[in-house]
């Protein structure tokens, strides 16, 4: 059988990522500089979809290593309210692989009409959200024919990466960028084992993915991916709040995947799985670590990357399973139902 598009495409990621890098390292460097010289003291960011799950993944990035606040703009304060807030003090990033989303353009035409700084992330240079900025970083990720964003957001993360730390000037972490298209690369390695995890949930129709901290982005592109794909309702949930209260959905049998790669949060997402392995869930844990590893059904990353950067990796097993699991249900992982591959909303 021939591959799906999308899978070629979740195998295209290290070379776009690749490319990405020896292509915009020298731009994203200007821009910061650039950045910097304005002042700016917070982020706001305007994206949808896979994009605003890149953009949770820039809220801890930019907090953490740039000690930069993040707030994600709410779209409908410019187009249908016509209420835009101040931005004074702020830049301002759009983030859409189609670059067409008339919502996230006036975020950042409102932006510029303010006269606070703008850019954009996109894979389009004339796209309208690339002409309305005063700054564009271009993805680098070639065509993407399929509905399911895949390797646009891999290198959508990677963008946001690579600018903390150009504003940083941060070199020790820019040369850990590098690190990342070869993780990538052995990742998908997990291929056969994801596959055979999809074929024992193929009658699955509800899940929750559960990560935090920098993973609590991948959790949410999980859960998009099965969503979208396999028409699976999966419910993405820090683990922190997961056990506020949502843990007591599960029971036996229940399809729970768990993102605990190495890093501060770990201890924590251990103790959830413990916990949920105690109920009876059927547990899926994407980890590099052999104590959480354990716990259920092993999905180990080959690469341990340092955990700022471990949502480039730890993505890959979801979009594989998100593509078997869609594939084992019967469904065509390359035209979702109802779904075109640019949406434009106001």
């Amino acid at each position: 059988m021939n591959p799906s598009e999308l899978f070629r495409e979740i195998a295209e990621q290290p070379a776009a990522l690749a490319r990405f890098l020896d292509a915009e390292s020298a731009n994203v460097e200007r821009i910061a500089a650039q950045i910097n010289r304005a002042g700016a003291k917070y982020i706001t960011i305007a994206a949808r979809g896979t994009s605003d799950n890149a953009a949770t993944y820039a809220k801890y990035v930019f907090a953490s290593l740039n000690r930069l606040p993040v707030a994600l703009a709410t779209p409908s304060l410019y187009t249908i309210y016509q209420m835009p807030p101040r931005l004074t003090d702020s830049l301002v990033i759009g983030i859409s692989q189609s670059g067409q989303s008339p919502d996230i353009v006036a975020v950042v035409e409102q932006a510029r009409r303010q006269g606070a700084p703008t850019l954009a992330i996109t894979n389009f240079a004339d796209s309208p959200l690339a002409r309305a900025a005063d700054h564009v970083i271009l993805q680098h990720a070639g065509e993407e024919k399929t509905i399911a964003a895949t390797k646009t957001y891999t290198t959508q993360l990677c963008a946001l990466a690579l600018l903390s730390t150009a504003l940083a000037n941060d070199r020790a972490r820019r040369r850990e960028l590098d690190a990342v298209p070869d993780a990538v690369a052995r990742t998908l390695s997990l291929n056969d084992a994801v596959a055979q995890a999809a074929a024992r949930w193929r009658d699955a129709t509800m899940c929750i993915v559960i990560g935090r901290g920098y993973n609590y982005a991948t959790a949410f592109e999980i859960a998009l991916k099965l969503k979208e794909l396999a028409y699976v309702a999966a419910e993405p949930f820090s683990s922190a709040d997961f056990m506020h209260g949502p843990i007591a959905i599960v029971q036996g049998g229940f399809p729970v995947i768990v993102v605990a790669p190495r890093g501060r949060v770990l201890d924590d997402l251990v103790l959830v799985a413990r916990q949920l392995q105690e109920r009876g869930a059927d547990l899926v844990v994407i980890s590099d670590v052999p104590d959480a590893l354990a716990i259920g059904a092993p999905l180990a990353l080959p690469v341990a990357l340092p955990e700022w950067l471990s949502p480039l990796v730890a993505i890959v097993p979801g979009q594989l399973l998100a593509h078997h699991l869609t594939s084992a249900k019967g469904y065509d992982p390359d035209h979702p139902r109802g779904l075109t591959k640019v949406t434009r909303t106001l």
